[in-house]
């Protein structure tokens, strides 16, 4: 990359992480422990300026005082200190409980001094002398990086309420639901688009019940044969039929005592649902090839995208099953009356898909996140995760802008209301925008995998790399030898 792009990217960088930063971390409070009174009032007012509440200490054994009596948001220590240096500093906060978010720096900056503030807690080291653009956008990056890990830790601490994300009215609603329905023993029936977290309402329901301590079992009444669901639910004796050849306990009994989840319960064939009804309205059941009576203490949890009173109506569900199952009516909104709650979902979503896909940790710009807020996720929640995981693959930078966003969501960014056409653009400039979206596409398909991608699209492996220079196409992690074989 030539001086002059390598510079407009870290330009871009810059202003994307700072305008982001900005709506993001609010009036931090900020320690900054040096002992030359010079460097404390430059940074100082470097970091007063951006608005930053700021303290000082000019000596280690103050500032471990002050960490441990205050709860700064970050701590910017040199490592050359009177009394305690800066990383006995760190290593006796640490010690002491104190988690606080810490710089080093050092004016003898070696890899060995930096790894070993790392190995002791830092996030991050500064050399000196501190340029003021990278110290700026160094603490705006770990604030961001701190809030985004506690607002995680936050969610993570929920009990029976974990992964219903959301500070929307309607998420608010649904969590009271799942409250009142967990604290009773009824059916449930949970319906919903697809995508939108039915699996995790009915996880919640079960851990917020007295059964919580009990089995949770789940049966995807959609994914197994009709002549083997009666098998699934209710166990079968040895010889009962073809390929039985010992005795197994069906779903029913191994949720005894707890919950049974029936996902897709909809598409549960006609003839299951007559015995299923018999099931639930005896609290027994007969193996499949077998005489003896089984007594089951069972809660059952039901979903379906399906609509259900119209299922019935047309005969496809049975009335009487439904009414059994309808006792709890749970319905788990749709994103798209949500949009408020999708930059908490990104919080957690993003540095869990970082962390999963071995990528240095991500920030989205505020830009992008209104972009995403705007878009319409026919898949819900289940489909933004997945987006969230394309663009920690495909973005090679720290931050992930609008034109990331438009990239992954397959709008070109200089595409027209219209699709690729734009009044005034030559024909050639339009075809070159759908080729490289097209590539982009298909690279994104095969994981960045360009002679699988070549091959998808037909392509002798030779001319799909001179079509990917020619339109300027880097592909996801490549280190600049296109030539090398992916395969």
């Amino acid at each position: 990359m030539c001086a002059t792009r390598r510079e407009a990217c870290d330009a871009r960088f810059a202003t994307s992480a700072l305008l982001y930063a900005r709506t993001t971390v609010g009036r931090a409070s900020i320690l900054v422990v040096d002992d030359e009174p010079n460097i404390i009032r430059t940074v100082r007012g470097a970091l007063k300026v951006e608005g930053y509440d700021v303290d000082s200490a000019a000596d280690g054994p103050s500032a471990l005082e002050k960490l441990a009596s205050r709860a700064f948001d970050l701590a910017l220590m040199d490592v050359q200190l009177p009394g305690l240096d800066g990383l006995q500093v760190l290593e006796r906060a640490r010690a002491q409980g104190v988690d606080t978010p810490v710089i080093v720096m050092s004016g003898h900056g070696t890899i060995e001094t930096a790894v070993q503030a790392t190995r002791l807690g830092a996030q991050d080291f500064l050399e000196k002398p501190l340029s003021t653009e990278k110290l700026l956008l160094t603490v705006q990056n770990t604030l961001l990086l701190s809030r985004l890990t506690t607002e995680n830790k936050k969610l993570r601490r929920l009990s029976y309420e974990t992964g219903l994300l959301g500070d929307s009215a309607v998420m608010r609603e649904l969590r009271e639901r799942v409250r009142l329905a967990a604290s009773a023993n009824a059916p449930v029936l949970v319906t919903g688009e697809r995508g939108t977290g039915k699996e995790l309402v009915a996880r919640a329901v079960h851990e917020g019940s007295r059964r919580s301590q009990g089995p949770l079992e789940k049966l995807n009444c959609a994914a197994v044969p009709a002549d083997l669901i009666e098998s699934e639910l209710f166990g079968h004796e040895a010889g009962a039929f073809t390929g039985a050849s010992r005795m197994r306990r069906g779903k029913f009994e191994r949720a005894h005592g707890g919950t049974l989840f029936l996902d897709e319960v909809g598409d549960m064939p006609s003839a299951m649902q007559a015995k299923l009804l018999r099931v639930l309205q005896e609290g027994e059941l007969e193996r499949v090839g077998g005489h003896e009576v089984h007594k089951i203490n069972v809660r059952i949890v039901a979903a379906t995208n399906r609509d259900l009173p119209e299922d019935v109506a047309a005969a496809k569900f049975r009335a009487d099953l439904y009414d059994r199952l309808n006792v709890v009516p749970i319905h788990v909104p749709p994103l798209r009356q949500r949009r408020d709650d999708v930059p908490q979902l990104l919080a957690v979503f993003l540095p869990a898909s970082c962390e999963a896909n071995d990528r240095a940790p991500k920030t989205v710009t505020a830009a992008a996140v209104a972009l995403l807020q705007k878009h319409p996720f026919p898949g819900n929640v289940r489909e933004l995760k997945n987006l969230v995981e394309r663009l920690v693959i495909l973005t090679p930078d720290e931050v992930i802008d609008e034109q990331d966003v438009r990239m992954v969501l397959g709008t070109p960014t200089n595409a027209g209301s219209d699709g690729y056409y734009r009044p005034g653009v030559s024909l050639r400039e339009m075809l070159e925008t759908a080729e490289r979206d097209v590539i982009l596409r298909s690279l994104e398909h095969h994981k960045g995998n360009a002679t699988h991608a070549a091959r998808d699209l037909g392509l002798e492996r030779s001319h799909f790399y001179k079509k990917m220079r020619s339109l300027s196409i880097r592909r996801p992690g490549a280190d600049g030898s296109e030539e090398a074989d992916d395969e």
